[in-house]
This record gives C-alpha cells, structure tokens and sequence, in this order.
C-alpha cells in the first residue's frame, strides 16, 4: 500500500480523517485513468482487491468503475477507514437503470460520506450522505437526497445515480462487470476512452480525439460558465502513444482498436 500511495503521490497520512480522505481522493482522480483499454485489449477483469491493487500500482494502469472504486476501498481499509461498497443505478436520461451498473464507496467518519473515485466527471472530493442540501465541490455543486431506501445523487447536469445504501461484496459485480466488457449494447464496448482531473480541468482522449476542459476562473473544476474545451484528432499512432505515456503514464505497445476483441 505504501506503493499505492507513491503512484498518486501522497504520504501516509497520520489519520484515517477526513482531511486526509479529500487529499487521497483528488489525487487518485489525478493519477489514475479512468480508462476502458482493457475492454479492447482482451483483457481479463478480475474483480478481487489484490488484482485490482496490481492493476492500478505495478501495471500502472486506470479502468473502470468495479476497479477503480474496488482498488480505491483496499487502499483505504489499509489506512484505517471504514470502508463499504456499494451498488448504484445510473441515470440514462429517462430513468434510472439496473442495480449493480456502477459501484461506489460509502466511508464512514463522523458521518457517512460518499466517495467515488470511478464515474468519470463525478465530485472530486468526499460528499455527506446524511445532508440533503446542496454541497459545493471543485467539479460543481451535488445533493445527495432520500429517495425511498435509497440515495438519489444530483450533480450541475442532473441525476447522476441512485445509490442502495446496503453495503455489497465486490464479487457481487462480476456479472454485470462482465457485461459492461462484453456485450455490443455496452457503451464501454462501443468506444474507447481515457480520462483524469488536472488542476485546471479535466483531459480525455476519445479515440484518437484529445478533449482538454478547464473551468472558469474562481469557477468549480468542469463545471459553470466561461470554462474553455478544445478538441484535437491525433495524427498518428506514434501521437496517440505518446499521449497514453506522456499525459496518462500508460504505456503500450499498439494502439488500442474498437471491438478489438472480436
């Protein structure tokens, strides 16, 4: 775990607090991709905490959210936190989806707090679970709000996600991890995508497009008026290489391909 620390580059913070809890959070967002490669590479998704550790410290590689989310929940039980998963229904813009579509953390401290460090362009810093107000964050303002059993999560660009707040076992993920990687209906399968925070916004590279976003000036992270976006297509592939090592820290050796697996 020390070795997870040193890739997002924090110390061993002396308390399991919530100070400390902000600081490993936005520097894993910083660190780790949010990234999809392995879905068209081929390869395996193992949702198990020593697999996912490798994954992210001794391959220094991102992935989604199972793994990110599942990585993040070892390295804080190591520090000391008290830490459950648990199972969400994303929005699709009409309703919200199936239970077990996207996994996120609940820590509890003096409260329970929300962290999630695997839903791309999400709060980038821990958020109350047992306060319905509005809560202010450097990617925007976010409520987390009763819904019957649940948690309904509303971000600057509407719902987000509804949260179960019984806690669930990362095994519990296989299928539809299983799913988000296989099936043709998946968005995962369907491109390609490589994400992480920076202290001035957010860049992406999509395909062979890179997305850079910053905020506006006092603004909070992506969100908000007077932010700049621009878009450039990578010529080649010697290009998108280069921006996997150089702006990800992701090295490899071909250019991933849509649907490579077949």
């Amino acid at each position: 775990m020390d070795s997870y620390l040193q890739r997002i580059g924090v110390a061993r913070p002396a308390v399991a607090d919530l100070a400390a809890l902000r600081v490993l959070q936005r520097a894993h967002l910083m660190a780790v991709p949010f990234e999809n490669l392995s879905v068209h590479h081929g390869e395996e998704i193992v949702l198990e905490s020593a697999a996912l550790v490798a994954k992210v410290v001794d391959r220094r590689r991102g992935g989604f959210c199972y793994e990110l989310n599942g990585a993040f929940a070892a390295l804080l039980a190591s520090l000391g936190y008290e830490v459950t998963l648990h199972s969400c229904r994303v929005w699709t813009g009409e309703r919200f989806g199936v239970p077990l579509d996207h996994m996120a953390l609940r820590v509890q401290l003096d409260a329970p707090y929300l962290v999630d460090v695997g839903f791309g362009r999400f709060a980038q810093h821990p958020l109350r679970m047992d306060v319905a107000g509005p809560q202010a964050d450097p990617a925007g303002v976010f409520e987390v709000l009763p819904d019957g059993a649940d948690l309904a999560v509303r971000g600057d660009g509407g719902w987000e996600y509804l949260l179960d707040q019984r806690p669930y076992e990362l095994s519990d993920f296989t299928p539809l991890s299983w799913w988000h990687r296989t099936s043709p209906a998946s968005h995962f399968t369907r491109q390609l995508t490589c994400s992480v925070v920076t202290d001035t916004g957010r860049v992406t590279l999509s395909g062979r497009t890179l997305i850079t976003t910053t905020a506006p000036v006092g603004g909070n992270g992506d969100h908000g008026g007077g932010g700049g976006r621009t878009e450039r297509v990578l010529k080649d592939d010697a290009e998108v290489l280069a921006v996997y090592r150089d702006t990800f820290g992701i090295t490899l050796d071909t250019v991933p391909v849509v649907n490579a697996r077949g």
